[in-house]
């Protein structure tokens, strides 16, 4: 139901929306779980010379999140979102993006993500705590 709206006419969402001609067109599969993407960043992307700008890699991470909720039919918007950054992430690098629920109750979902690099390395995660629609089951 709720991917539907997504796929409707006229939307722009700045993270999956094919219609957005800035956006970042992020495709989803859902596997065991877990919200899968990938991105490559170009230098549009770019913060510090060679490196992904932070609020790129918050989008990714949020974006990655909000899907595994829409997945599951669940209409939810970010209350809260922390990053944490331990590592620069590079730009031409396929990354790969993972989310998972790990809490909640009620109309209050926790959630999770990570940036993993092709060797493994996870640079940065994110957690958010998102609040459903009041108009969704």
């Amino acid at each position: 139901m709720l991917m539907k709206i997504l796929e409707k006419e006229g939307n722009m969402c700045f993270g999956c929306s094919t219609d957005n001609p800035i956006g970042l067109k992020l495709k989803f599969t859902f596997e065991e779980n877990i919200c899968i993407s990938t991105f490559t960043a170009e230098s549009c992307h770019q913060g510090w010379p060679d490196c992904v700008h932070g609020g790129i890699i918050s989008t990714l991470l949020d974006e990655v999140m909000s899907q595994w909720l829409w997945f599951n039919d669940i209409a939810a918007m970010t209350a809260e979102l922390s990053i944490r950054f331990s590592k620069a992430v590079p730009l031409y690098v396929p990354l790969r993006l993972e989310s998972r629920k790990i809490g909640g109750r009620g109309k209050l979902y926790i959630m999770e993500s990570k940036i993993i690099l092709p060797d493994g390395n996870v640079p940065c995660r994110g957690e958010a705590k998102f609040l459903r629609y009041p108009e969704s089951p």
